[in-house]
């Protein structure tokens, strides 16, 4: 690097969070403010720790998720039921411009935590709050997972096919689109404490965000009592976009459902006649002959092989291309070119991760190391908060930390 180059701060630098979430979505949203620069301090019961550790596929008694979802992050353990533990919180708090948490509703307040209580402590802190059905409403008490707001913000009746069990998408999209949102909240209300000196309270539900997501559903119900009804891999409504089999037993994903798309697709499958007729030039008169179009494009694709139509497609210049796996992706050269694929150093040895988005050109976000060891920080943090050693190994035999 040139000597008179200077390396600006990070979007974020300065920033402090704490994290009282586990699992996903309070845990996501923090991660991504980490990867920013704010300086995320994640709280985990002792000798457990965060669920999340023991999720999906271990190595050496540790979730490789977890140095995705708790990078960038320092562990502090305190046991949150005992009084001490809840005093050590107030003390971060006073210091703290961001707390997250996904408890269910009311936990924190049973703790002397709550909102109005962290407030009179420090006026700017910003709290986001993630749960099932939010702070709010008849249902708030209930316990609420991911896979329970997809439901009710009606992914899953979409995912599949008619007539089937409806299928999840196959990621934990529920949490991980509130953990979105929530960061999206944070960041409006760092913006309006600029003006106000003052923080606010961020009420996300699980169910709202996946709802958010579901386009015209609910006006086609208001307008003509029209439900909006699984459709399997194509897209209802705009046409041609679905997926078509190949001889070597793959599939390619189509999107040719531009107007002038379209009709370079058809000209390339050798259906000019469909290409031209004045009752496909738009979408909707497509969309009512769309086992037509398909049908078409299916036989010429079931003709030939996946990398073959892929290059055809490309060529036509129509939008296309196949279901990529893991070790699609950690192999392919755009993903690389633009370091969607990283590695970062954890206890059991170089990983591969996913990069970080969005892409900022003067202060992009950072990986550090992977996930931290279970209270790995807990001395420096309660050390900076002027605890003494000997109140520290207090604290431990005491089981707060």
């Amino acid at each position: 690097m040139p000597a008179n180059t200077t390396v600006a701060p990070m979007a974020l630098a300065g920033l402090k969070v704490i994290e009282m979430g586990q699992l996903i979505a309070g845990p996501f949203a923090s991660k991504l403010l980490g990867e920013f620069g704010a300086d995320v301090i994640k709280i985990e019961p002792p000798g457990v720790g965060d669920p999340l550790r023991k999720w999906r596929k271990i190595k050496d008694g540790t979730s490789l998720w977890w140095h995705v979802q708790s990078r960038n992050k320092r562990s502090l353990t305190l046991d949150l039921k005992q009084a001490e533990a809840q005093d050590i919180v107030r003390q971060l708090v006073a210091e703290a411009d961001i707390l997250v948490e996904n408890f269910r509703p009311g936990t924190l307040e049973g703790w002397g935590l709550g909102y109005d209580a962290l407030k009179a402590i420090n006026p700017r802190l910003i709290m986001l709050r993630i749960s099932g059905y939010g702070q709010t409403g008849p249902y708030r008490d209930l316990p609420g997972f991911g896979v329970i707001g997809e439901a009710m913000g009606g992914l899953r009746h979409l995912s599949g096919y008619a007539g089937q069990a409806p299928v999840r998408v196959g990621v934990s999209i529920g949490d991980s689109l509130s953990s979105l949102y929530g960061v999206i909240g944070v960041l409006l209300a760092l913006q309006e404490r600029g003006r106000s000196g003052e923080g606010q309270e961020i009420d996300v539900a699980l169910y709202e965000s996946v709802f958010a997501m579901m386009e015209s559903l609910v006006p086609e119900y208001d307008a003509f009592g029209y439900i909006r009804e699984p459709a399997g891999s194509a897209l209802p409504g705009i046409t041609p976009s679905n997926s078509y089999p190949c001889n070597d037993g793959s599939y390619v994903l189509i999107a040719g459902n531009g107007d002038s798309i379209y009709k370079r697709l058809m000209t390339l499958i050798g259906r000019d006649d469909l290409g031209n007729d004045p009752r496909l030039a738009q979408n909707d008169g497509r969309s009512q002959h769309a086992e037509l179009i398909d049908t078409a494009i299916g036989e010429w694709t079931a003709g030939r092989g996946r990398d073959e139509v892929i290059e055809a497609l490309k060529g036509a210049r129509v939008p296309a291309g196949y279901p990529y796996t893991a070790a699609d992706i950690v192999q392919d050269p755009h993903y690389l070119a633009r370091q969607m694929i990283e590695t970062v150093q954890t206890p059991v040895g170089p990983l591969k991760v996913p990069g970080v988005l969005p892409k900022l050109s003067r202060t992009p976000g950072r990986i550090g190391a992977g996930g931290p060891q279970l209270g790995e920080h807990s001395e420096d943090i309660l050390a900076g908060l002027g605890l003494s050693e000997e109140q520290v190994k207090g604290l431990r035999e005491r089981g707060v930390i």
